[in-house]
C-alpha cells in the first residue's frame, strides 16, 4: 500500500486562497487609522518610578544649566527688544546680566520639569491607546510645566528685571522686589506665564517625541545625538514662533513692577495695539525663535545623551531604549 496522500482540487485551493485574502483585506479596512505616531509601552518592565524620576531630575537640570548658559545673551536681547516701548534703542551691553541668579533658579526648575514629565509620560503611554501617544506627551507637557512653574516665574521676574537693567544683582532683585511689591512681586505675570508656557511645554514637547517616533519607525533604528538635536531644534523653532505674542505678554506683565501699567493679561493685549500696533506682538520673534530654535537642539541632545549615560549606569546594566 503507497504512502497516503492529501489531493486537493485545484479550484477549491484557489477558493480558499482567495477567501483568506479577502479576510485580509477586510481585516486592513477594519483597522482604524492613526493620526499620531504610536507607541507600545505596556510590554515594558514594571514601572519604576523613582528611577524614572531620579533619572528625568538629572538630566532635566544638565539639559536646563547647559541651554541657559550658552544662549542666555540671545535671550537679554529678546527681552530688550520686548520691553522696548515704540522705537526705543536696545543696549547691547551687559548681555549676562542676571545669569548666576537665572542658574540658581532654572537648575531646579528644569530637574523639577523633566522629572515630572518622564514619569507622567511613561504611565500615561501605558494607560493610554498606542494611537493617542500626542495626548500622553501634550498631558505631561502640561504637567511639568505648572509643577516647575513655582520656580520659573520667580527666577523669570528677577531674571528680566536684571535684564532691562533695574537692579544690579539677584540678591538685591529678590530683597527690594519682595519689599516694595510683597512677595507676589515675585509672582508677577504668573497668569501670562502659564498662558504662554503650558501651550508651549505641551506643543514643544510633543512634536518632539512624535517627531522622534514618526523618524524612528521610518529609519528602523534608534536615533543618533546629531538626530535628536535636530529634530528639537525644529520642535523648539516652530513653537517658539507660535507663541511669540503670549511671550510678548508675559514680559510686559513682568517687568512693569509697581506702576500697574496694565490690569491684566487683556488689558496688556488692547494697550499694546492700541499704542503700538498689532506687530508689536511679534517683537522679539527673530531672537526667540533663534534662540528656542537653538536650545532645543542643545536642550534634547544632552538630555538624551545625559539618559542614554543613566541607563549604561544602571546595576543591571539595563540597555537604555529611545522607543518612548
Amino acid at each position: 500500500m503507497g504512502p497516503f496522500t492529501l489531493a486537493v482540487d485545484a479550484k477549491t485551493s484557489s477558493a480558499i486562497s482567495s477567501d483568506a485574502s479577502n479576510r485580509k483585506m477586510q481585516d486592513l479596512q477594519l483597522e482604524p487609522k492613526k493620526f499620531f505616531a504610536s507607541v507600545n509601552a505596556r510590554d515594558d518592565k514594571p514601572f519604576d518610578f523613582l528611577r524614572i524620576l531620579f533619572e528625568g531630575v538629572i538630566a532635566g537640570g544638565t539639559a536646563g544649566v547647559v541651554v541657559e548658559t550658552a544662549l542666555y545673551p540671545i535671550d537679554t536681547i529678546k527681552t530688550r527688544l520686548q520691553a522696548a516701548r515704540g522705537g526705543g534703542k536696545i543696549v547691547l551691553k551687559g548681555l549676562y546680566s542676571g545669569l548666576a541668579g537665572n542658574l540658581a533658579g532654572v537648575l531646579p526648575a528644569s530637574a523639577v520639569f523633566v522629572g515630572v514629565y518622564e514619569p507622567a509620560k511613561q504611565q500615561l503611554l501605558r494607560n493610554l491607546p498606542e494611537n493617542l501617544s500626542a495626548v500622553a506627551h501634550l498631558t505631561a507637557g502640561a504637567l511639568g510645566g505648572i509643577a516647575a512653574s513655582f520656580i520659573r516665574v520667580p527666577t523669570e521676574v528677577v531674571k528680566q528685571r536684571m535684564q532691562t537693567g533695574q537692579f544690579a544683582s539677584a540678591p538685591d532683585a529678590v530683597r527690594l522686589i519682595a519689599s516694595k511689591e510683597g512677595f507676589k512681586g515675585l509672582y508677577a505675570g504668573y497668569g501670562s506665564f502659564l498662558l504662554r508656557d503650558l501651550p508651549f511645554d505641551a506643543i514643544q514637547f510633543c512634536l518632539y517625541e512624535q517627531l522622534r517616533i514618526g523618524y524612528k519607525l521610518a529609519a528602523k533604528r534608534d536615533l543618533n545625538d546629531p538626530e535628536n538635536a535636530i529634530i528639537g531644534a525644529f520642535a523648539g523653532a516652530l513653537t517658539g514662533a507660535i507663541t511669540t505674542p503670549l511671550d510678548v505678554i508675559k514680559t510686559r506683565l513682568m517687568i512693569q513692577g509697581s506702576a500697574n501699567q496694565y490690569k491684566g493679561i487683556f488689558d496688556c493685549v488692547q494697550t499694546i495695539v492700541r499704542e503700538e500696533g498689532p506687530s508689536a506682538l511679534l517683537k522679539g520673534v527673530g531672537p526667540r525663535v533663534l534662540w528656542i530654535g537653538i536650545g532645543g537642539s542643545i536642550f534634547f541632545g544632552v538630555l538624551e545623551r545625559t539618559k542614554r549615560i543613566l541607563a549604561e549606569r544602571r546595576p543591571n546594566n539595563q540597555r537604555y531604549s529611545k522607543t518612548k
